[in-house]
């Protein structure tokens, strides 16, 4: 039973607190555990359970917000971290992301959300469609009514009409004109090689994306030319379990719009789609670097476009790039520090950069 859940920002401050039973969880618990995370360096090497001198603390960290559950009760640390990051996905679907300003703009929604998904600290709603039914997302002409008409509540009146229906995850009777699915898998490679050009290591991480506009029940079976190199396998809750363990074929009844069907990691790799051949010269305060790099000969695959990154030590002052294909460039700027003058107000945030890509080392 969890008893108390916060919402912080990168900075440790406490953006929503939510008390879920009648003992009152005291905020000075955000502060022992932000100590500990800057102890750490950085929330993201905490554990995902940590015992305090007074609570249990469950910690999910999605885009830069900690999502943090605390009890005093023995309970299993599986489900407090599956529910905090179904609460994640949740906020993240219904706001179209997660940051610190959205949450503050929407935090009536978020109130409103996890007053619906967990009753007196134990998880009650999850699933997505379920929750649109009840609760309005937000929208301009929504945020225009609630100022005109002083009624901020986006809580329906009637009865969800996913409760109906013999799946949980999908609405009664969806109807539409047109009835298509789609299917994308969206992997990121992580591949090791050496200065000669050999594979060390390589591994994979996928997810099936999937976007479904059916009528009625449908039932849907998919597929894999070879699913025996798939491995840490999950699953959306509407797929049966029972035919994959058997055949290894995925049969669900999908819920109504995008959802993830499943996500996979794929690892001890033999070789990987392009390849890497690096050649490093130096002589006399001069560097000359040549990469080449191609596609395999893999029939019936093709790869729409490929961008190459490399880091220069700081060092370099200054470059010369050529390539024999496509375009090049160099970033050589680099913020210091930011200056806003002649503002009204004092800028609430500063200058961040976010970059987010897969890794692909090549040992020279």
């Amino acid at each position: 039973m969890l008893q108390c859940i916060f919402l912080l920002s990168d900075s440790g401050e406490v953006m929503l607190e939510k008390q879920l039973t009648g003992h009152q969880v005291d905020r000075s618990i955000c502060d022992w555990f932000w100590g500990q995370a800057i102890s750490q360096g950085d929330s993201f090497k905490l554990q995902p359970v940590i015992a305090s001198p007074t609570h249990y603390l469950f910690q999910v960290v999605r885009e830069g917000i900690t999502f943090l559950a605390c009890t005093q009760v023995e309970m299993p640390p599986l489900m407090a971290i599956e529910f905090l990051c179904r609460v994640a996905d949740v906020l993240s679907d219904y706001l179209g992301g997660l940051n610190e300003d959205v949450i503050k703009d929407n935090f009536v929604i978020v109130y409103e959300l996890l007053d619906e998904m967990i009753d007196n600290g134990f998880p009650l709603t999850t699933e997505p469609n379920i929750l649109r039914e009840m609760i309005a997302q937000p929208n301009i002409v929504s945020k225009m009514l609630s100022v005109v008409t002083g009624n901020s509540s986006n809580v329906s009146e009637t009865l969800p009409g996913a409760t109906a229906s013999c799946v949980p995850w999908r609405t009664s009777d969806p109807k539409y004109a047109n009835n298509e699915v789609y299917v994308d898998l969206v992997e990121e490679m992580d591949a090791t090689i050496n200065r000669d050009g050999v594979l060390v290591k390589c591994e994979i991480y996928g997810e099936v994306q999937v976007n479904s506009h059916l009528s009625g029940l449908p039932d849907l079976t998919l597929s894999f030319a070879n699913p025996s190199i798939l491995d840490d396998v999950r699953f959306h809750p509407c797929v049966r379990f029972r035919p994959w363990e058997s055949h290894q074929i995925l049969s669900f009844v999908p819920p109504d719009g995008q959802f993830k069907l499943m996500s996979y990691r794929v690892k001890k790799l033999k070789s990987t789609p392009i390849y890497v051949k690096p050649q490093l010269t130096s002589d006399a305060g001069t560097c000359c670097v040549n990469v080449m790099v191609g596609i395999r000969n893999d029939p019936g695959k093709t790869i729409d476009s490929i961008t190459i990154q490399f880091k220069l030590p700081p060092c370099i002052l200054s470059a010369d790039l050529t390539s024999n294909h496509g375009t090049v460039n160099i970033l050589s700027n680099k913020i210091d520090k930011l200056d806003l003058k002649n503002l009204p107000n004092r800028p609430y945030k500063g200058f961040r950069a976010l970059t987010r890509a897969g890794e692909f080392e090549v040992r020279s």
